[in-house]
């Protein structure tokens, strides 16, 4: 018996949003009521219309909902996630957040001075209920950006998990799974943001959230132009 969380609305997962719900049910108009076909559709909604983005806000409730982030059509792993979980919810489908640590091998140069690490504490994914088990889900990387990488896009044929690769296509090291998280019914933003106070640094963490209440502008860098290792 699924949980009747991983199907209700929240303030973050917003799957009741007017925005949301009509969102769902343009992706979803040619699927018919299979609910694999309707999570594939979503998967590769969020993964490619939503642009990845990790130089936005991340410490109010606000900066993942999902109808938040429709409207922005940019995203980092964890809000595009959520709006993937929204958009499963919106769809009846039982739809969940879980969380990783990460080691990145191939960031931006700009992005890991700006960590300070090539470990990303809480990335996250989420997870459809689809034939009788969980299945993990990971839309943070639209098409555009796996080319400028050289990494073979994440696929999603809604029966296996579609977590990040180790090698890109040049059989460099890309990414490593060093820690699970858990899962959650919605987004836990003030563990998210303790957490990685304990991992960057306390002042590093708040001098981003500074940084963001001084520009007019959600994101304060701009990672498509940066340098790739």
């Amino acid at each position: 018996m699924i949980d009747k969380k991983y199907l209700a609305p929240t303030l973050i997962i917003d799957s009741d949003h007017p925005l949301v719900i009509a969102y769902a049910q343009n992706h979803t108009r040619k699927t018919g009521n299979d609910p694999v076909k309707k999570a594939i559709s979503l998967y590769y909604a969020v993964r490619d219309d939503i642009w990845y983005d990790p130089y936005l806000p991340f410490y109010r409730d606000e900066h993942y909902q999902a109808s938040n982030v429709l409207n922005k059509r940019r995203g980092f792993c964890t809000s595009k996630a959520a709006l993937l979980c929204a958009l499963g919810r919106a769809s009846k489908i039982p739809s969940r957040i879980g969380f990783s640590t990460v080691q990145n091998h191939l960031a931006t140069k700009q992005l890991l001075e700006y960590i300070g690490s090539n470990i990303f504490v809480y990335h996250g994914y989420m997870e459809f209920y689809l034939g009788d088990k969980w299945i993990k889900v990971t839309p943070a990387f639209n098409i555009e950006l796996c080319e400028k990488h050289s990494i073979k896009p994440l696929e999603f044929n809604g029966c296996e998990d579609s977590i990040f690769h180790p090698y890109n296509e040049k059989q460099n090291k890309f990414m490593e799974y060093l820690k699970d998280h858990g899962t959650y019914s919605d987004i836990p933003v003030n563990e998210i943001v303790a957490a990685w106070k304990d991992a960057y640094g306390k002042d590093r963490v708040e001098g981003w959230i500074k940084a963001h209440e001084k520009t007019n502008s959600d994101s304060i860098r701009d990672y498509d132009k940066e340098d790739i290792i």
